[in-house]
């Protein structure tokens, strides 16, 4: 894949000039130059530090059509959501090619036992979410809430938070998350 001009493209896409994916990313507008005629190769870091001022994750950068003529895809079949899974939570994102994409659309599954890990995450934005099958602990802050299926939840994800399985089925949920970080 030709990073340069794909970078290139999706600025385009998105009515950005150089100057200005320049200053929203923090980096000197001959970065961005030199990255679209592969005068350089960035780092991932770099790369993502550059994606951020549009802004777009690296999932969605080397999945997203360029082709301007392409109409946007309306409907994602099951087989087209890419998996984004991290341990054993399976996650799948909805809407991966979407060029304005805003949030983050998940379709998870947690096996009996899994969890998003010991620590709580915290980040910009909010979340939302609908357990579908099976039970889930939702901690946010100090509180901590046990999720049945049809119940739902909506918070600021600046509040530290976690996921957790320790029933005795398989649980998943159908969650969105703002940012698109994913």
């Amino acid at each position: 894949m030709d990073v340069g001009v794909r970078l290139q493209s999706i600025r385009k896409l998105k009515g950005l000039s150089q100057r200005e994916l320049a200053k929203r990313a923090g980096v000197t507008n001959s970065t961005i130059s030199m990255i679209e005629k592969n005068s350089v190769s960035p780092s991932i870091s770099s790369l993502k530090k550059v994606l951020a001022g549009i802004p777009m994750s690296l999932v969605e950068f080397f999945s997203l059509e360029t082709d301007q003529d392409n109409h946007t895809q309306v409907v994602y079949r099951a087989g087209e959501l890419i998996d984004i899974s991290d341990g054993a939570v399976t996650m799948k994102l909805v809407g991966k090619a979407h060029p304005s994409r805003a949030l983050a659309f998940l379709d998870e599954t947690y096996p009996v036992g899994a969890d998003t890990g010991d620590e709580m995450y915290s980040h910009e934005g909010e979340e939302a979410g609908m357990l579908v099958e099976g039970r889930l602990e939702l901690t946010v802050g100090s509180e901590v809430f046990i999720l049945e299926p049809g119940d739902s939840y909506y918070f600021e994800s600046s509040k530290p938070h976690r996921f957790r399985n320790p029933f005795d089925a398989p649980a998943r949920l159908i969650s969105a998350t703002t940012p698109a970080n994913f």
